[in-house]
């Protein structure tokens, strides 16, 4: 039962992951990937695989990151522009 858990984490990730490139705002397309990568997280804890969760919170903070960077960028530009 627990490998069949840990197998779907797995796919799921990966599934969520793939679908980010069909989201045309790159806000979302980071969103997404950020929540992929925190599923990652969640799978390297539970099979103890170190590199995969610190990749993940490498991808999962940039992700996160370039979103709130953009979104300040935004409002700090001039309505109209």
């Amino acid at each position: 039962m627990k490998e069949i858990l840990l197998q779907s984490i797995g796919w799921i990730a990966t599934a969520v992951f793939a679908c980010s490139y069909f989201f045309r705002k790159p806000a979302s397309l980071r969103i997404v990937q950020a929540l992929a990568a925190l599923l990652w997280i969640g799978y390297g804890v539970m099979i103890q695989a170190a590199p995969v969760i610190v990749a993940n919170v490498v991808v999962a903070a940039m992700a996160l990151a370039s979103v709130v960077a953009a979104r300040r960028r935004d409002a700090r530009q001039p309505a109209g522009d």
